[in-house]
């Protein structure tokens, strides 16, 4: 009789990642993929963005040796622009950029580096939300606790419940904020409820870990996504006794680089500190993990933000593909609303790559086994995999499955 190593239980499997396992081997002809977190063109397929497209023409003759451990400093500079804008000139000292493998990465190598050093009784993580949160705070070694975000009743923000939580956390603690285009639920907080959130942060004396994964995804507008980071910060930079924030930057969504692993992560604290401490801090986590980061999907992101054609370019990319979604978050809810007889408004004033359509895991079961549409448990449908070609037959199978 065998036995795990060193008694170590074999783990389940990924639900997302078997999901899209499944719907490969899948050969059904109809078959229809709502579950991946990759923006797809209207016929279905990968979308490399223009402006990417084009600034590859210019690394042909890139080199392939290696960043140094903090990554580019062109790559941070263009990136810290685009997340703080005009705030950016004012982050000297009190700053800390570093290049990371992805957001993933980014959100790591925060939790890395708070645990350690501010060492936080908790961290506080909304319900529901993007699941390595949970995982990468966990192995860190701080005590997760959830706060309310998503109300089902109201299929919008729990403000309450959300100020109700926070308010029992303590200084020093952290809490896990998405900037826009919220994962799972769509659903964004408004300005006057950020400014909120800021008022308790400040009297809490809380740490505010940002995840930045969709600026200029969500809206098509790079400054409309960064609103909430940039009001944070505003906030930290007035502040004098307060141990400030971090954003988790990722260039995966706005530039379709899924791929290439292209983040960074922001520390920033109050004006009258100096941050140079807590990045060398950050590269010694990092040497140990990775040592350098990846250069080429770094070069495409700063390839494309640091000439102005390119630039214009990608903001068109953004539109195009946040004007997609919308579209077909109005047809999916025109369609439901025509099969069902209710209100589906939801479904439409959500933001952002995913929609929390409110079906329950026997929905979703019957989706899958009666329809071949494949989604999360939760409800969670990926808008960008509908098209013209499957709007109809999705909506009229979710209102078939909600009738029996």
């Amino acid at each position: 009789m065998t036995q795990e190593f060193l008694g170590l239980s074999v783990a389940p499997a990924d639900t997302a990642f078997g999901l899209m396992a499944e719907f490969e081997a899948d050969t059904h002809a109809n078959k229809v993929s709502l579950v991946a977190g990759a923006y797809r063109d209207e016929n279905g397929h990968p979308w490399i963005l223009p402006s990417v497209r084009k600034a590859k023409e210019h690394l042909r003759d890139t080199t392939h040796e290696y960043l140094g451990i903090a990554g580019s400093p062109a790559f941070l500079r263009l990136a810290k622009d685009l997340i703080f804008g005009p705030i950016a000139a004012r982050l000297k000292n009190n700053a800390a950029s570093i290049q990371t493998v992805s957001g993933t990465g980014a959100n790591h190598l925060a939790a890395s580096f708070l645990a350690r050093h501010l060492r936080p009784k908790r961290v506080f993580i909304p319900s529901p939300t993007w699941i390595n949160h949970h995982s990468i705070w966990a192995m860190a070694g701080v005590a997760v606790v959830e706060y309310p975000y998503y109300s089902p009743t109201t299929k919008s923000v729990d403000i309450v419940g959300m100020l109700n939580a926070l308010d029992q956390a303590e200084p020093n603690d952290v809490v896990v904020l998405q900037a826009c285009a919220h994962n799972p639920t769509g659903v964004d907080l408004s300005r006057p409820q950020w400014a909120q959130i800021a008022e308790v942060v400040w009297q809490k004396q809380l740490f505010a870990v940002f995840d930045s994964a969709y600026q200029g995804f969500a809206t098509g507008h790079v400054d409309s996504d960064a609103w909430a980071v940039r009001h944070f910060t505003e906030c930290v930079l007035a502040w004098e006794n307060h141990p400030g924030l971090c954003v988790a930057q990722s260039f995966s969504k706005n530039f379709g680089l899924y791929g290439e692993r292209v983040g960074a992560l922001h520390l920033v604290i109050p004006q009258i500190l100096s941050a140079q401490g807590a990045r060398g801090s950050l590269m010694a986590i990092a040497r140990a993990e990775y040592s350098n980061p990846p250069r080429f999907g770094a070069s495409l992101v700063e390839t494309v933000l640091a000439d102005p054609g390119l630039r214009a370019q990608w903001e068109a990319d953004l539109h195009t593909m946040s004007f997609r979604i919308r579209t077909m978050r109005r047809k999916l809810r025109q369609r439901l609303e025509a099969a069902t007889q209710l209100d589906w408004a939801h479904v439409e004033t959500q933001i952002g790559m995913f929609s929390y359509t409110g079906l329950t895991p026997e929905h979703v079961t019957r989706l899958r086994e009666r329809y071949h549409i494949y989604l999360l448990p939760s409800g969670r449908i990926s808008v960008c995999g509908l098209n013209e070609g499957n709007v109809e037959y999705v909506a009229h199978a979710m209102a078939d499955v909600m009738k029996s």
